[in-house]
């Protein structure tokens, strides 16, 4: 059993550190990447094999319990045979990038930038476009707004002339009034003078008598 939980663990141990290796860009620490969970890979299949089975041929007297399982062996034999085509593989690669460019760095494909840069301006687009939408929104409000207080103000002066047409009409009339009053009254007035001035006849003639 602590066999077993050492394998398992060592295996864990060299699987996380052959991901964080696969994670970066130069080729040499891919393929250290690659081999190490190529080695974790196995060492779990070895860990998690199970107990032995009943062989197929046994030599009489044997113990079926004491013979190992070949299958999980069978296994881990193969993948360390994978395992290093891929590794002969991944190393050629890592040479011919530093004969060609001078380093192992894996770079960023043209395609998958032009997707990035897509998704990036089609984002940047939509967010324009938000902005836009508001932003006109705002001045469209506004803008009504302003229609709003122009014409409130324009009634406001239609009504306010409308007042003072009706102030200056009254006072024309006022004065036309006044004028008129004046006039009357000064004709009275010379009407009062006139019969003042002239003599009484009934005085005239019953003066004497008088």
């Amino acid at each position: 059993m602590t066999g077993t939980l050492a394998l398992v663990c060592c295996g864990g141990v060299l699987f996380a550190s052959g991901t964080a290796l696969l994670m970066a860009r130069p080729l040499t620490r891919i393929l250290l990447g690659i081999v190490l969970i190529g080695n974790g890979v196995n060492l779990l299949v070895l860990a998690t094999s199970g107990a032995a089975g009943r062989a197929a041929l046994l030599y009489p007297g044997s113990d079926p319990g004491r013979v190992a399982d070949p299958l999980p062996q069978a296994f881990i034999l193969t993948a360390i045979v994978i395992t290093l085509a891929v590794t002969a593989f991944l190393v050629t690669m890592a040479y011919r990038s530093w004969q060609h460019s001078g380093n192992d760095d894996v770079p960023d494909d043209i395609e998958d930038i032009r997707v990035v840069r897509r998704a990036t301006y089609a984002e940047e687009r939509e967010r324009l476009r938000a902005a836009y939408r508001k932003r006109r929104h705002e001045y469209r409000a506004l803008a009504r707004g302003e229609e709003e207080r122009e014409a409130r103000e324009h009634s406001a002066y239609q009504r306010l002339g409308t007042a003072r047409d009706r102030y200056r009409e009254m006072r024309r009339r006022a004065r036309a009034d006044a004028r008129v009053f004046r006039a009357r009254q000064a004709r009275a007035e010379e009407t009062a003078e006139e019969i003042e001035g002239e003599d009484d006849p009934w005085q005239t003639i019953l003066g004497a008598d008088r």
